[in-house]
Formats: structure tokens, C-alpha cells, sequence
């Protein structure tokens, strides 16, 4: 006998709401029923789940595997729910789409009137984090597709291209690099590049690009930035010079800041911009679909 997803849905919601009535309440059931519930699926799995404690409900070794993999079948089933009733329909009803921060605010806006228009009884749900982050929570189910930029490890996933973005050389006004056409990243002082936080991908396609190692964690007069506006304002302070992507310069990120570009003496200063989905997904006509959109917005 295999367990029901009416039960594995019970466990989730005991697993997040941490007790017998509150998640009886959000699966709209009486306790007793969703306690039945829960029985009956240590039963087939023939070990305990939870712990029933003063404080609360306190999932087992067991339950936390359980859990673990009943979020992710629950995830795939109301995948395949989604993908049947949008078969006739693509892009309709909801769609799960990540996106990282170095992109959100300077494609989306142009973006998504596009996608609007075109499909008007689409249901888009964004969630912005970065990359690392939004391709777990592909991979778990929880994100239908994800707007990011490449190279990056991409193992299990597919995508299709939006569009190329030159990176760009920034510094404040009047610094002597702007009296280069294309700015020699060799020219640049390590101690002078400002870069984003370890962790956006855009620090390491800039490095990359560039052909620079990275800053060493110890040297204390390093700086790094959390977002690109507080990374051109500290450009535009006179802190240092960085790197930024032309979306960003185009979309205005640049403007009354005290910040000029130019473009970068390299091989391939870009990163590539594309939507990506789990490997067999049957979201991926979607996606591609999406990337098509985006690519013409």
C-alpha cells in the first residue's frame, strides 16, 4: 500500500504549522480526521513521523525524510495539475518565475506588458533571489522556471536565450581610465574594483570577463556591495571603479549619479541572460515560450 497525497499533504502542513489544529485547520478538516491521517501513513511507512510533545509536534528522523519528499511529490503533482489544464492554453493560469536582482528591475519593466498582452489570463508569481537559491528551489519543484544569467553551473536544467548583456566599465567622473575608448581591465589597480557581495553571479562574470582574480577576504580594505544602486553610488562617491551591465545603464541605473561607462577592451564581456527550467519539466514548452517573449519585449 503507498501512501495518498491527502496524506503526505497532512504531514506538510503539520510540518509547517507545528501542531495538530492549526494544520487541520489549513488542510480544512477536523483534527481527528487529519489525525487519522497521520496514522494511517505511519502505518505504510511503518515508523513514527512525529513526536507528540507539550510544546507542539516534533517531526522524527523519519518524518523529516518523509517531509522532505512529500514536498517535493506534492510540488510535482500540482506541476503536472498546472501543465494539463494550460496544455490547450500555454502560459495561462499560474507560473512560478525566479529572478535574480542584477536583472528584476531592468528587464521586467519592459517585460512584462509584453506578457500581459500576450497572455492575458496568465497568473505570474515572481520570486527575486540569487541564482544559487533559485536554482535549489527549481530543482525542489518549488519554482516553475527562473530568469538568470550564464555561465553558471547549469547540471539538470535546460533554458533557452533571452539575450546577450555587455558589462560595462563604470568609475566616477573625471577618472583617468574614461580617457580610454575601451578600458583595459589589465589598467585597473585590484585595490580600485568594487564588485558586488560574494554570491551574485554578476561578481563572478565580471571577474571572469575581465580575466581578475578575486579580492582576498582578508584584505581589509576591500569593499563589496549588496545591490547595483548601492554599488554605483559608491562608485559615484569616488570609492573605486566597478563593472555594471548595460541593461542596468540602459534602464537609467547610471543617471545623476556622477558615474560614466565604457566599454571593456575583452574577449567576451557578457553575460547571457536566459530562462531556465528542470531538465523534463513539462513546463519547458513554457519556458521557452517565456524566453521567446522576453527575447522580442
Amino acid at each position: 500500500m503507498l501512501p495518498t497525497l491527502r496524506q503526505l499533504q497532512y504531514l506538510k502542513l503539520l510540518a509547517d504549522h507545528g501542531s495538530f489544529s492549526r494544520a487541520a485547520e489549513a488542510a480544512h478538516v477536523t483534527q481527528p480526521t487529519l489525525s487519522a491521517g497521520i496514522a494511517e501513513l505511519e502505518k505504510i511507512l511503518g515508523a513514527p513521523v512525529v513526536d507528540r510533545a507539550r510544546s507542539g509536534v516534533i517531526l522524527t528522523a523519519s518524518g523529516e525524510v518523509a517531509v522532505r519528499r512529500a514536498r517535493v511529490i506534492l510540488e510535482q503533482t500540482d506541476d503536472l495539475v498546472q501543465a494539463a489544464q494550460g496544455a490547450g492554453q500555454p502560459l495561462s493560469g499560474r507560473f512560478r518565475l525566479g529572478v535574480i536582482p542584477t536583472v528584476a528591475p531592468y528587464l521586467l519593466p519592459r517585460a512584462l506588458p509584453a506578457l500581459r498582452t500576450a497572455f492575458p489570463k496568465l497568473r505570474l508569481f515572481l520570486r527575486e533571489d540569487l541564482t544559487h537559491r533559485l536554482i535549489a528551489s527549481l530543482k525542489s519543484g518549488a519554482l516553475d522556471a527562473a530568469l538568470i544569467a550564464l555561465p553558471y553551473d547549469m547540471t539538470g536544467l535546460a533554458w533557452a536565450h533571452v539575450e546577450d548583456d555587455e558589462l560595462l566599465a563604470a568609475a566616477p567622473d573625471g577618472h583617468p581610465i574614461l580617457s580610454q575608448a575601451r578600458v583595459d581591465p589589465e589598467t585597473l589597480s585590484p585595490r580600485d574594483v568594487i564588485l558586488l557581495e560574494d554570491g551574485h553571479c554578476l561578481r563572478d562574470h565580471a571577474l571572469a570577463a575581465c580575466g581578475l582574480a578575486p579580492p582576498k577576504s582578508t584584505d581589509e580594505e576591500t569593499f563589496a556591495a549588496t545591490s547595483l544602486p548601492t554599488l554605483v553610488q559608491m562608485v559615484g562617491s569616488g570609492l573605486g571603479v566597478s563593472f555594471l551591465p548595460a541593461m542596468a545603464v540602459n534602464a537609467g541605473l547610471t543617471e545623476h549619479v556622477g558615474v560614466t561607462t565604457r566599454p571593456l577592451q575583452a574577449d567576451h564581456p557578457t553575460r547571457e541572460i536566459v530562462v531556465a527550467w528542470r531538465a523534463g519539466s513539462s513546463r519547458a514548452n513554457e519556458g521557452r515560450l517565456l524566453a521567446e517573449t522576453l527575447r522580442e519585449a
